[in-house]
């Protein structure tokens, strides 16, 4: 748990530095900061401590859920080699593996469709497929 102060400072922080998305920032100035300090499992712990179920569905933590010792340690290894590299006009190791592999379970009837409906379609399916998830990265 952080000290008083330190949960002063980045309250204060927060306000004066950091601009949130989709959010009303005159009314997120007037009010209360949620600081978000770690998540585990399914739930997430502000920065006084206090739990909240991580129901942000559309970000896909609800599938997988925080600190999974599987994926920290797959981002762990992947952090060693590169921690992030473009698509525009390169490629590198994990996106050409993952693509293959998705292609491998998407539907056949999909394969003549645009590259980002398959993509889309191979996420959405990837969630459905026993054995697949989660993924383990680097991909062999």
């Amino acid at each position: 748990m952080l000290g008083k102060k330190e949960v002063k400072r980045l309250e204060e922080w927060d306000k004066k530095y950091i601009w949130h998305p989709f959010t009303q920032m005159q009314e997120w100035l007037s009010e209360s900061n949620l600081i978000i300090e770690k998540g585990k499992g399914s739930y997430l712990y502000d920065i006084h401590g206090n739990r909240y179920l991580d129901g942000v569905s559309s970000l896909w933590v609800t599938v997988h859920g925080h600190r999974k010792r599987e994926i920290d340690k797959a981002i762990k290894d992947q952090l060693g080699k590169v921690a992030h590299s473009t698509l525009l006009g390169l490629s590198n190791v994990p996106a050409v593996e993952l693509a293959k592999r998705l292609m491998e379970i998407v539907p056949k009837s999909v394969v003549s469709g645009q590259w980002s409906v398959k993509t889309d379609i191979s996420l959405r399916s990837s969630t459905q497929t026993p054995g697949l998830l989660p993924l383990r990265l680097p991909l062999k």
